[in-house]
């Protein structure tokens, strides 16, 4: 926790949100790895299992609601394909954008990945936004623990060529449930920084906000210290991909130096990284080695029960 005291001066001095020492965990599309991804039980479970904040990753209806998904397509984690065969688009994939949240009510939320949690099984159902903030605030009144959200918009370019602009029906829910200011318990994330951008200026948003930062090299100029000061500009925080991290553990300095958080995605109990001998070492690496500010994980009790150990 040595490496975690030095980070956690600048942020005291810059950002209230951060003044906690301890790195935070991330349930990534809630406890996923137990239980069918942005479900409300997988949310529940992240919560109880003691996540620093739960992910909600957005999308938008035809009619405007923001539904807890991964994807702008439903195939993957929804059965659409047996409930509605002849919606899917000339691609041959099924959009959220093309069914009113009456038609994605009738659907049933399904396990992305092999291995895990039997595909149909149980009953989940896709919920709202407002609905993952009302349990998340439910449940931190209940338990006496506050949980923060973490959503992410998806795909924003695609959702305003549809007509669905995301950023300011976004904001107004936020505003909704008592989100707001920099010292609002949310991370705001997105790959694209027009938005993030827009909500700063253009907007006036003060909600901490996190450019995530893909693998691919199209990216890698993004890294770079002087580009990250860009980023400082408009975002609190990076979310690059483990694999960027593992590569090049500097990064998280130089991210550091322009006063960005560093908070990697993805760690997967079922996934373990190259050179590591269990998931307990790849987080030793990822918290104590390499310093990050938190991590996203599909196992949140194991990263939770971890950062404990290192008090």
């Amino acid at each position: 926790m040595k490496a975690r005291i030095w980070a956690a001066a600048w942020c005291a001095a810059a950002v209230s949100w951060c003044a906690a020492a301890d790195p935070v965990v991330i349930a990534h599309r809630g406890a996923s790895g137990l239980l069918p991804e942005h479900t409300l039980e997988a949310y529940a479970a992240a919560h109880a299992l003691g996540a620093d904040y739960i992910e909600q990753d957005l999308v938008r209806t035809k009619d405007g609601a923001f539904i807890c998904r991964h994807d702008i397509h439903l195939d993957d984690t929804t059965n659409v394909a047996e409930v509605f065969p002849d919606r899917k688009r000339k691609d041959g994939r099924w959009y959220a954008a093309d069914f009113t949240l009456a038609e994605i009510r009738t659907l049933r939320a399904v396990e992305r990945l092999p291995n895990r949690f039997p595909r149909g099984a149980a009953d989940f159902r896709v919920p709202t936004f407002e609905e993952a903030i009302e349990l998340v605030q439910g449940m931190n009144k209940t338990t006496g623990r506050e949980a923060g959200i973490y959503p992410e918009l998806k795909n924003p370019a695609f959702h305003r060529g549809e007509g669905l602009p995301m950023e300011e029906a976004f904001l107004e829910i936020c505003k909704k449930y008592g989100y707001a200011g920099k010292s609002a318990r949310i991370f705001v994330q997105c790959f694209d920084p027009a938005p993030l951008k827009r909500m700063r200026g253009e907007l006036g948003s003060e909600l901490p906000q996190i450019h995530l930062i893909s693998d691919s090299k199209i990216q890698d100029a993004l890294v770079t210290a002087e580009n990250l000061a860009k980023i400082a500009e408009y975002a609190e925080g990076i979310g690059p991909d483990k694999g960027r991290v593992l590569a090049d553990p500097e990064l998280v300095k130089r991210a550091h130096a322009a006063k960005l958080l560093v908070h990697p995605y993805t760690l997967r109990r079922d996934e373990i990284g190259k050179g590591f001998a269990s998931f307990d070492d790849e987080l030793r690496a990822f918290f104590v080695e390499y310093g990050v500010d938190g991590l996203f994980t599909d196992y949140p009790g194991d990263a939770a029960r971890f950062v404990q150990s290192l008090r």
